[in-house]
């Protein structure tokens, strides 16, 4: 098999691999500012999507500009989700360089899409491919690709410990090289309970004390898990901003069976309240004593705009951040700082700030045990800031281990 690195190489954004220069998997966006986007054209024969975040989804209505029908393969909600996505970024951005696609491109996506379950071969560009859970988002995959001589697993983005949302992913196919994530290569967290546990107390003691929690999160994934914990351990909440359609879309009925309990999502869903921002709601729920969970988690836009500074200047008061922060993001500048650019103006905040890792990575301990099962298969680390130190730690284990560069071109078998 020849490989080729077009994006997600020694980087976290716009994931991209070409498989023989015919099949390609993911086709993502960066979407810093500016954003940035795969480094070269493809014309796949076919597409294969691992899971429904913009960092792996977030260009692939833009291959079908011109002639180009590739039909695209995914799981029934990494193809809602990704839908969801585009239409968001043809709202906020169509007619820009930070949209790479038109509202054309996008109708045609319905046509190519051929949805697959997991454990459930099918072909593609003259592969057999098979989804594996990966416990990531609902519908991540990790991809198997079989041309017959080699056995090629992408991992896509992937967690081992078991979420609200999720379960943790079991599956170790065989496979003679691995294509896997690192994004949490040099973190070891707490277990998750720890986690659950430390955050459930600080919205119970704040809502004791009479204050007002925000939580910003991820639409993606993270707030359905906020919403989910809240439900388990009865607490009240308001939901704001893009998780809310999410979770309407992932209760679906075809999209329920890729849920570790979707009775529990369902029940979360009546538990919160969900707002739609008119007539001034947004400020009167942020004088209750209550959990808001709101997008956007690293405070660079959505209805958090409006919680955080209502609720910045009270210390009884709390920000519960529940994501990576990215460096010069206004979220990393709170945790680290005290203050933040919200929406155009500088803020110092004197309500309490923490920060919870509930990431759907797997972290330096998941990794290994995951990476366990292929001793002796070749190992390529992409998806992370720092994939040449964890190519060395593997290399040091025994591995046969490296980390391509963007644009590198590799032969494998």
């Amino acid at each position: 098999m020849d490989i080729r690195f077009l994006g997600g190489a020694r980087e976290i954004g716009r994931s991209a691999i070409v498989v023989d220069d015919r099949l390609l998997l993911d086709f993502g966006m960066d979407s810093g500012n500016p954003p940035s986007f795969p480094i070269e054209d493809v014309d796949p024969e076919a597409v294969v999507v691992s899971h429904g975040h913009l960092d792996h989804v977030g260009s692939i209505p833009s291959l079908l500009s011109g002639d180009a029908r590739p039909p695209v393969h995914w799981t029934p909600p990494t193809r809602d989700l990704t839908m969801l996505l585009a239409r968001d970024t043809l709202k906020l951005h169509g007619g820009t360089y930070d949209c790479p696609f038109t509202e054309a491109e996008l109708a045609r996506l319905t046509q190519v899409s051929e949805t697959h379950g997991y454990r459930e071969p099918f072909e593609a560009a003259g592969y057999e491919i098979t989804f594996f859970d990966a416990g990531h988002v609902p519908g991540s995959a990790h991809v198997l690709i079989d041309d017959g001589d080699t056995r090629l697993l992408y991992t896509g983005d992937f967690h081992t410990e078991d979420q609200r949302l999720l379960s943790g992913t079991t599956a170790r196919p065989d496979a003679d090289v691995v294509i896997c994530e690192s994004t949490y290569a040099d973190t070891t967290r707490e277990p998750r309970p720890e986690i659950e546990r430390a955050f459930v107390d600080l919205l119970e003691g704040t809502i004791w004390e009479g204050g007002t929690v925000v939580v910003p999160a991820f639409a993606i994934g993270r707030t359905q898990e906020v919403l989910c914990i809240c439900e388990r351990h009865d607490l009240e909440c308001y939901v704001d901003g893009m998780g809310t359609r999410v979770a309407e879309l992932l209760l679906r009925e075809e999209n329920r069976e890729f849920l570790r309990d979707p009775d529990l999502l369902r029940r979360a869903k009546g538990n919160a309240r969900f707002v739609d921002g008119r007539d001034g709601q947004r400020e009167r729920i942020a004088e209750q004593n209550t959990v808001i969970v709101t997008t956007s988690g690293m405070l660079h836009g959505g209805p958090a705009m409006t919680y955080v500074p209502a609720v910045s200047d009270h210390p009884a008061n709390t920000i519960a951040m529940t994501g990576y922060q990215v460096e010069g993001t206004p979220g990393r500048d709170l945790i680290d700082t005290g203050s933040a650019e919200i929406d155009g103006r500088m803020m110092r905040v004197s309500a309490r700030v923490e920060q919870f890792d509930f990431s759907a990575h797997a972290d330096r301990t998941g990794l290994l045990e995951f990476l366990e099962a292929y001793r002796e298969s070749t190992i390529l680390v992409d998806h992370g800031d720092r994939c040449e130190a964890f190519a060395e730690t593997l290399r040091a284990e025994g591995y046969d281990a490296s980390a391509p560069k963007l644009g590198e071109r590799l032969e494998v078998d």
